[in-house]
């Protein structure tokens, strides 16, 4: 009886351990895989250069749930001593591309007829 008694302990353990591995994730938010915001530039923000250019692949890299794309790696160390001004510039692209996409006016119904 004792022997049957702690296997059951055990067991109950057991799985109440497990139950709570598995929810400690979602407390602390780990485990959701939310897209990071996507780059919106053809260009390294810190040097300009075109990506996929002359220094060959770009450096991308997630920073602050965004999108981070470099020309090369060696613009990291400039990246990450002044990483707001390089978001600010992010968010400015954005706003630019945002209102270059409005949506032209409709146009005028002229009853079947053309101008």
């Amino acid at each position: 009886m004792k022997n049957v008694r702690e296997l059951r302990n055990v067991i109950l353990g057991a799985g109440c351990a497990l139950a709570l591995a598995a929810l400690i994730p979602v407390a602390f938010g780990e485990g959701k895989t939310e897209k990071p915001k996507l780059y919106p530039l053809k260009t390294c923000v810190v040097s300009g250069e075109k990506l996929d250019g002359d220094m060959g692949k770009p450096h991308v890299f997630t920073y602050q749930g965004r999108e981070i794309k470099l020309c090369c790696k060696s613009c990291l160390k400039a990246f990450n001593k002044e990483p707001a001004k390089y978001v600010k510039k992010l968010e400015e692209a954005e706003k630019t591309a945002k209102n270059n996409q409005k949506p032209s006016a409709p146009a005028h119904d002229h009853g079947g007829h053309q101008h």
